[in-house]
């Protein structure tokens, strides 16, 4: 069946947006990169903290850090001489919980 939303969606993406759009899902195709989102979900994190709780070493984190960073999925601050963690933004919580939701159905 062919709707109305169909057109729309085709007719208004850009290449170079269902290119971004693709990129920004292969973040989510990694399970150390969502062990590290639900880590921030409660809130902000230094490396340490997240590795001590998703049970994973600092030089595995921090690269799949840079790459969720990269994606603007997650943000850094500086705190003296350690570096703060936290998920970019609300959209960040909407995508996991939906796509859990989608596996829970």
């Amino acid at each position: 069946m062919h709707t109305h939303d169909e057109d729309y969606l085709l007719k208004d993406i850009q290449e170079e947006e269902l290119l971004d759009l693709a990129d920004l899902f292969k973040m989510f195709a990694d399970s150390t990169r969502i062990k590290i989102l639900y880590s921030l979900w409660a809130g902000e994190k230094n490396v340490t903290e997240i590795c001590d709780e998703i049970e994973m070493n600092q030089s595995a984190v921090s690269h799949q850090l840079k790459a969720l960073k990269n994606a603007k999925l997650v943000r850094s601050k500086r705190d003296g001489k350690a570096i703060i963690y936290s998920l970019a933004d609300e959209h960040v919580k909407t995508i996991i919980a939906m796509g859990k939701e989608h596996i829970e159905e």
